[in-house]
């Protein structure tokens, strides 16, 4: 049986291809990448061939054809339980579920002004009140769920699963834009960063080549 085939954008800007792609490199899944460039030529017509929505990223296992990053993580999770990629407790679970669709759905300003460019290198930038807000949630949210995991290990729940691969582009925003984090969100951002499949992401979008001037939230930030 060949290995799933996993369709990405550039890697220095697409973040919602980062959250499947570092959980199957975490997890040692294989899998076969194919990265579409976008705003290259035809990458349109490109993507459409891969799935309907016309976006990245597209999972294709078989027959079975998912088109949106936490959809992927779900189908992940059941395909490969070993995986734990949601919390066995009840309660855990419905918590990650619900950040992990928060993260999919919410955040604009973050998003807006603290866009996933990996070769950033200006630092710091001002920021509208609403991003601070977005920034203050997010941090809420981290500190909330390692206080509760903090004996079962370095992520939300312990060990690494669906709801850090949805926060994983968010840790490299707030190290590119030098976000200041208090102590136990800090360490929990620098456990993602460590990671070697984030390390591994980080240096292949390095040496792409391709500059995007404005991107579509939905394939990039």
């Amino acid at each position: 049986m060949s290995s799933p085939l996993l369709v990405i954008g550039n890697k220095a800007y697409s973040s919602w291809s980062l959250r499947p792609w570092v959980y199957m490199r975490h997890h040692g899944l294989a899998f076969e990448e194919r990265r579409v460039p976008l705003y290259q030529g035809d990458y349109k017509n490109q993507l459409f061939s891969y799935g309907p929505s016309g976006k990245v990223p597209v999972l294709i296992d078989g027959d079975v054809r998912v088109w949106e990053s936490l959809a992927i993580l779900e189908y992940l999770a059941e395909k490969y339980p070993p995986t734990q990629g949601w919390p066995r407790e009840e309660q855990a679970r419905a918590l990650a579920r619900a950040i992990s669709a928060e993260m999919h759905a919410g955040f604009a300003a973050l998003r807006q002004a603290l866009p996933m460019d990996l070769r950033y290198q200006g630092g710091a930038r001002p920021r509208p009140v609403e991003v601070d807000a977005d920034i203050a949630h997010v941090v809420s949210i981290w500190s909330d769920c390692r206080s509760r995991s903090r004996e079962k290990g370095p992520f939300l729940f312990g060990s690494f699963g669906v709801a850090d691969a949805m926060y994983a582009p968010v840790a490299f925003r707030f190290q590119l834009y030098e976000v200041a984090l208090p102590p136990a969100a800090r360490e929990y951002c620098d456990a993602l960063l460590g990671l070697p499949a984030m390390r591994s992401w980080l240096e292949e979008a390095l040496r792409e080549k391709e500059v995007i001037a404005q991107q579509d939230p939905q394939n990039g930030p």
